[in-house]
């Protein structure tokens, strides 16, 4: 299965699903890396769209936003602690402030 994002502000990733302190940790951590006063600092120059746009542009770049996932047996073949995250890198605007967030999962394989 090959799920791709249509967005530039989100992204998908595969981590840890058991222990909810894992989401908000990414979350700390990316804002961190990419912080929302880039756009005030003039580090960023695309900065008319939101405080949070342009980072989560780049956010969105690092993390990705296609994944790679095997089936077996019908099933999504993910380890045992292992969950598919939708980033939202937005705070202004994102999934539930007026952006929708598309997905399209490709399938490829031979059915037995």
């Amino acid at each position: 299965a090959q799920p791709h994002l249509q967005h530039t502000s989100a992204s998908l990733t595969i981590n840890e699903n058991a222990d909810p302190d894992v989401r908000r940790d990414m979350e700390v951590a990316m804002n961190k890396i990419i912080p929302a006063e880039w756009n005030r600092d003039g580090t960023f120059r695309h900065t008319m769209e939101g405080d949070d746009d342009m980072p989560g542009h780049v956010k969105s770049s690092l993390m990705g936003v296609s994944l790679n996932i095997p089936i077996r047996n019908g099933r999504l073949a993910l380890g045992t602690w292992q969950g598919i995250y939708l980033n939202e890198h937005r705070d202004q605007g994102g999934w539930g402030g007026g952006h929708a967030r598309h997905i399209v999962i490709t399938l490829q394989g031979v059915s037995k």
